[in-house]
């Protein structure tokens, strides 16, 4: 247990890089108050509140920070790109604390146990009307996408639910990504329903080049006039199948961008803030090319960075994900400039935090319809189930095994996704868990004949995605996962050379470029995919063995982290 003499020496240290001290010396987050994740000291005309990539978590739960994050390029060594003990030592966090536990993957399995839960909507709705009502008619609160998408009841309301949810939670804007693959005519139905502005600037009609969304709102607080500008993922008819927004453009636009941010300087605005889902190294690069943007809130990427992270004269704010965090930014802004911030990323302990009963009550008339599935027990687990880290997670080899042997395959492949909820060693998986792994709108198990070159030339793509030393050319998400396969992966050589030494685990055979290997994998961003749906084959696996036991992955060798 820590000693309240080493808790106290690292919030001293933590203190002096994020502004505001961090939690008090406590044993456990139950010990800690509401009071202890607002105390705040107030600066400035206004403050702005962030969340990002909640991908439609209602509820408290378990999720384990990567413990591999490689940077490539100028992004080596930089944040976000800390794990474990080095994230520990650049923010000043002891081991065992309670920031270590919400912001880290070290000592994950045994701090959950001790501090429980985090996040929950109405936990974080809690601590938004406790800071509204600290900062009256100074507060906007930003939602940068990824909500509507990633739970059980939202596959079934088709993301009706989160919107409910978020006109309750009064977000004040929001932008998106996987909003996106609910199709173009849901999304328009979708946000027929919000009371709020759902800002994409960076979308176009491929026909006319005409903008499909509003790209900037503008909002008045503190005596201040700001400029929100809304960018959606980029790369989404990528990432996700094209046919489901078949008239729809995206891109990066950053030229777009600086149009719009001049025009609102020159319109008045005081301050000028980016909703962004681009993700951080990609914000980090905008922030360097487009001039006079105060603020970029961040999303894609998943990182929670507990410091306002400063380039050129731009504040990156990275706010987690999950609805683990609630990130607080207050700004002093002298003529048009800002002069003084003050930042704090709230770590949402569910057992510190009382719910609030109006969002409690409309969280249980989402789930009530849903409840026997949600609750339906499919097995156990005897060891940690997680999914982030570059190459592999836990919950992901258990859907490789399932796709293995469901499907008859020698190799499986499953998509690099960052959400995803974790279960603890001992706990019962449910069908919500394995939703929450795999709740998309795409998800036919397929099953194919492919060549071993064919198979390389698919891995090589998704590498040079995530170790692409350009920042405009990375697209998120982590390395797709192997079932079956073993490689060898050097992120510092080019596009295209980065695999070798591709075997078959059972036999140990080397892949061969002209033989035919049955490959199975879902989520194809092709129309019409013919197979199960991956949630439906999971649970089936899971039932068959009852209990599962997932050991750490070292089927990849990693050369120039």
């Amino acid at each position: 247990m820590i000693s309240r003499r080493d808790f106290l020496q690292a919030a001293a240290a933590a203190a002096a890089l994020v502004g505001p001290a961090l939690l008090p010396a406590k044993a456990a987050a139950q010990k800690l108050s509401l009071g202890d994740l607002t105390r705040f000291e107030p600066l400035g005309q206004v403050t702005l509140l962030h969340f990002t990539d909640i991908h439609a978590q209602l509820m408290p739960l378990y999720f384990r920070e990567p413990s591999i994050n490689i940077g490539v390029g100028e992004s080596q060594g930089l944040v976000p790109h800390l794990t474990g003990g080095l994230f520990l030592k650049r923010f000043g966090l002891k081991y065992g604390s309670p920031e270590a536990y919400a912001f880290s993957s070290e000592g994950f399995a045994q701090l959950a146990r001790q501090y429980g839960k985090m996040g929950g909507l109405d936990r974080m709705a809690t601590l938004i009307k406790a800071i509204r009502a600290e900062r009256p008619g100074r507060t906007l609160l930003i939602d940068c996408g990824d909500t509507w998408q990633g739970s059980y009841t939202s596959l079934k309301t088709q993301g009706a639910d989160m919107v409910r949810a978020m006109n309750a939670l009064g977000v004040e804007a929001m932008t998106a990504h996987w909003e996106f693959t609910y199709g173009a005519p849901r999304v328009k139905e979708l946000i027929g329903q919000l009371k709020f502005p759902f800002l994409c600037g960076n979308v176009k009609d491929t026909q006319w080049e005409e903008e499909v969304f509003d790209h900037t709102a503008v909002f008045e607080r503190g005596g201040l006039k700001i400029a929100l500008i809304g960018q959606a993922f980029p790369y989404t008819p990528i990432a996700n199948p094209r046919w489901m927004i078949p008239e729809w453009s995206f891109g990066i636009r950053d030229d777009v961008l600086q149009k719009r941010v001049d025009k609102a300087r020159a319109d008045g605005a005081d301050l000028i803030v980016v909703a962004s889902h681009n993700g951080f190294d990609v914000d980090r690069k905008m922030a360097r090319r487009v001039k006079g943007i105060d603020v970029i809130l961040t999303g894609h990427t998943h990182d929670a960075v507990p410091e306002a992270i400063k380039e050129e004269n731009t504040l990156l704010i990275a706010s987690g994900s999950h609805g683990k965090f609630l990130s607080r930014l207050d700004l002093k802004v002298e003529g048009k400039r800002v002069v003084d911030f003050r930042y704090r990323l709230i770590p949402i302990f569910a057992d510190a935090v009382p719910p609030d009963p109006e969002m409690a009550k409309l969280v249980a008339e989402i789930r009530a319809p849903h409840q026997a599935a949600l609750d339906k027990v499919v097995g156990k687990t005897e060891t940690l189930l997680y999914r982030r880290g570059n190459f592999a997670g836990t919950f992901d080899d258990l859907i490789c095994q399932a796709i293995l042997a469901e499907r008859d395959a020698e190799i499986a492949l499953s998509p690099g996704f960052r959400w995803g909820g974790s279960a603890l060693a001992g706990a019962n998986i449910t069908m919500e868990d394995i939703y929450n792994q795999t709740a998309i709108t795409y998800p036919a198990v397929y099953r194919n004949d492919m060549t071993g070159a064919q198979l390389k030339e698919i891995l090589e793509d998704v590498a040079d995605n995530l170790f692409h030393p350009d920042p405009y050319y990375q697209q998120g998400g982590d390395m797709v996962r192997s079932g079956g396969l073993a490689y060898t992966i050097d992120i510092t050589k080019p596009a295209g050379q980065r695999l070798s030494d591709l075997r078959l685990i059972k036999s140990g055979r080397a892949i061969e470029a002209d033989k035919r290997y049955v490959v199975a994998g879902w989520a194809s961003v092709n129309q019409a995919v013919e197979g199960p749906p991956i949630y439906d084959l999971v649970a089936r696996h899971v039932e068959r063995q009852k209990t599962v036991r997932l050991e750490e992955n070292r089927s990849v060798t990693i050369v120039g982290a």
